[in-house]
């Protein structure tokens, strides 16, 4: 076993509390660390995030404290004090967060402190330094700080408002178009959803989610920290669901919603029966062709813990394919493995996948291949086909090794460009069987 990442699919933590800030409109990071590491993080998840932009203030434009050599040696929380004051005059923003490098976390500097000394200004601190984790830490870190140092306390809930967490700008690709459908289908039963990075928030819409009734965090590995934080400072209660893929995943996570929010089931029933009659009105269009060429698929799912039940449990209850393998590449704990694992207990497929937690994606063709009967000169053998990749961009060797069809959906992803696409609820769903049979039948 390797003892490096092998073609890591996350950056830093630092990588990941950029990608958050440059979520939401109008606000202006302002990193300190060492001169690099802003650009090149922020560059990163422009590429790698379906070409996602660096948003308002990104990229090469993010104002940094850039220390060098004597910044090490005699501190710079001047140097930072310094960054602020001029940021904050040169950048027209709503809200100015202070994020951290490894530098700076191991020599002391206390940039969050800093911070602080400008809060009549609307700066906030986060500490992010690269060796927190990865990019979810870092998501953790920024939404702890807003939390914390910039929403308001409410002593009245909203019963029908909830906060969504765990959706991470850039390492979900599809975020936008995700968080705009989850929003969507809770309005349907009567639920306003904050979303912190959809279609029409705000800094100043932000400030006040602590109105909210409950925060529902769709990851086990993002996410978790915030509702903690939000449930000590503010009194919000959370619940953890998953990414609705689906009819299945939709009907679950609207049961499950409406049920924590005392809402009538027969609300999230009468929702649920629109969605899938909505679908399945689309859905019978391609049935016969499905039939007479016969789409289904041995499917190797390869993605973090937010898509990859999701996505096996869709293509084996609702598509009707068949699964084979799921790798997942962000738990590492054997706990939490265990827990993962029973997630699918609900795949109601004869053939349940073989699951596997593995980071390396160098390492997936021999899974796959140690997965499936050798062929022993066989006559008649029954090879791993047709088969199909749902991966990151990494897994199209897998699929060309395979002879496999491929499709691009787990971070990184740099051989498509996303705006508003989404994957979530049943509508989602139908854009993603668009993608998967569009991939089929590109050559013909």
């Amino acid at each position: 076993m390797p003892d490096f990442i092998e073609r890591a699919k996350f950056s830093c933590a630092l990588g990941g509390a950029l990608s958050t800030v440059a979520g939401i409109a109008r606000v202006v990071p302002i990193v300190h660390a060492a001169g690099g590491c802003a650009g090149s993080l922020s560059g990163a998840y422009n590429l790698a995030a379906g070409y996602r932009g660096v948003g308002y203030c990104g990229g090469n434009m993010i104002p940094t404290s850039n220390i060098a050599e004597n910044n090490i040696v005699f501190g710079g929380e001047e140097r930072l004090e310094e960054q602020i004051e001029h940021t904050v005059k040169a950048f027209n923003g709503d809200l100015y967060i202070v994020l951290t490098g490894c530098q700076v976390e191991i020599i002391g500097d206390d940039a969050v402190g800093v911070a602080r000394r400008f809060k009549d200004e609307n700066v906030i601190g986060a500490s992010t330094p690269g060796f927190l984790g990865n990019a979810l830490k870092g998501y953790d870190a920024v939404m702890e700080a807003l939390i914390e140092s910039f929403i308001e306390p409410s002593p009245v809930h909203d019963t029908l408002s909830v906060n969504i967490l765990g959706v991470v700008p850039g390492q979900d690709v599809f975020y936008h178009g995700n968080l705009d459908e989850i929003k969507r289908l809770l309005g349907l039963i009567g639920v306003s959803a904050n979303t912190f990075f959809s279609t029409g928030e705000s800094v100043s819409a932000i400030r006040g989610y602590g109105r909210a009734a409950l925060n529902i965090v769709l990851s086990t590995q993002a996410g978790l920290g915030p509702a903690e934080k939000f449930k000590s400072v503010h009194g919000i209660p959370y619940i953890v669901s998953e990414l609705p893929i689906g009819p299945a995943g939709t009907e679950a996570f609207l049961r499950q919603v409406a049920e924590e929010l005392g809402i009538s089931a027969a609300l999230a029933e009468e929702a649920f029966r629109a969605e899938k009659a909505y679908y399945y009105s689309f859905l019978e269009r391609i049935v016969d062709i499905y039939s007479d060429i016969d789409f289904q698929r041995y499917a190797v799912v390869v993605a973090d813990s937010y898509y990859a039940h999701a996505l096996t449990r869709f293509l084996a209850n609702d598509l009707g394919w068949i699964p084979h393998l799921t790798a997942i590449n962000d738990i590492e704990d054997e706990a939490e493995q265990a827990e993962y694992l029973k997630k699918f207990d609900d795949i109601s497929s004869k053939t349940k996948p073989k699951v596997i937690f593995q980071r390396h994606a160098g390492l997936l063709l021999g899974e796959v291949r140690n997965s499936w009967q050798l062929n022993r000169n066989s006559r008649y053998y029954d090879s791993f086909s047709p088969a199909y990749v749902i991966g990151s961009g990494i897994e199209r060797s897998l699929a060309d090794k395979l002879g496999a069809g491929f499709l691009s959906v787990a971070y990184p992803v740099s051989n498509r460009a996303v705006l508003n696409k989404g994957y979530a609820g049943c509508r989602g769903a139908l854009s993603l069987i668009e993608d998967l049979i569009t991939n089929l039948v590109a050559a013909r």
